[in-house]
């Protein structure tokens, strides 16, 4: 059995994958990891291998306590992945987006992709039906945008998502939902439609955190999967079995 980990710029995600079949998810803050990995150990003690994939602050004692337990891979662009990597600054690579584009080419083989993870940013990562990872884009995400709007302003107050499904903002509470959930909605709308007059029978992925926030009010077909950076994780484990 695997256990992979990803850690986040504010939560830590764990999955237990037993023959590709993913038997458990885990979502907790930093602080309380080790306490979730007892747990998870208690659990399944067939538990062997272990890859951490982490954007955010991972500390030596929480990678010390994964260590005392299984044997650790920890995820960087040096690790052997399932697709051809030609972006032009591979060190500088955000290890989630190479999780969801080995997701993406174990998964959907020899087809063009457009992975879309909305977290804390909002990533757009393209793999062409040759296997091949070009990049993609980076834009604030929903909690960025909120949060943007107060910090860098006078008057604007802290408000959190919420999708109206209004265009006109009859007050400044509403004209910054709208502003920021549609602003997002047609960001994304508009990066598919791009990509889709370039590429052929393209494939969408919506995934990360806020997915389900938004795919019931995007216009371009999608397919959801909340686990998919967890899936290309484990892919990525399986890969460098071999």
């Amino acid at each position: 059995m695997n256990l992979v980990i990803d850690v986040g710029n504010t939560l830590v995600k764990l999955g237990v994958f037993d023959a590709g079949n993913l038997k458990l998810r885990k979502t907790c803050i930093k602080n309380d990891f080790l306490n979730v990995l007892a747990e998870i150990s208690e659990t399944f003690p067939s538990i062997s291998n272990t890859l951490v994939s982490s954007v955010g602050n991972f500390t030596e004692h929480q990678l010390s306590g994964l260590q005392e337990r299984y044997q650790v891979s920890v995820l960087d662009y040096k690790t052997k992945i399932p697709f051809i990597n030609k972006y032009e600054t591979p060190h500088t690579l955000g290890v989630d987006r190479i999780a969801l584009i080995s997701a993406a080419a174990t998964q959907f083989s020899k087809k063009n992709v457009l992975v879309i993870d909305v977290g804390t940013c909002i990533t757009y990562d393209f793999l062409s039906s040759e296997n091949e990872y070009f990049g993609g884009g980076i834009s604030p995400g929903i909690s960025l945008r909120y949060k943007s709007l107060h910090t860098f302003t006078e008057n604007l107050p802290l408000l959190e998502a919420n999708n109206l499904n209004l265009l006109i903002g009859n007050s400044t509470a509403t004209s910054i939902h709208s502003g920021v959930v549609n602003g997002v909605l047609y960001e994304i709308d508009g990066f598919i439609n791009a990509y889709e007059k370039k590429y052929n029978n393209l494939t969408v992925i919506l995934t990360g955190g806020d997915a389900h926030f938004l795919r019931d009010s995007l216009k371009n077909d999608i397919f959801a999967n909340s686990n998919f950076l967890l899936e290309g994780l484990n892919h990525i484990l399986e890969y460098n079995k071999h």
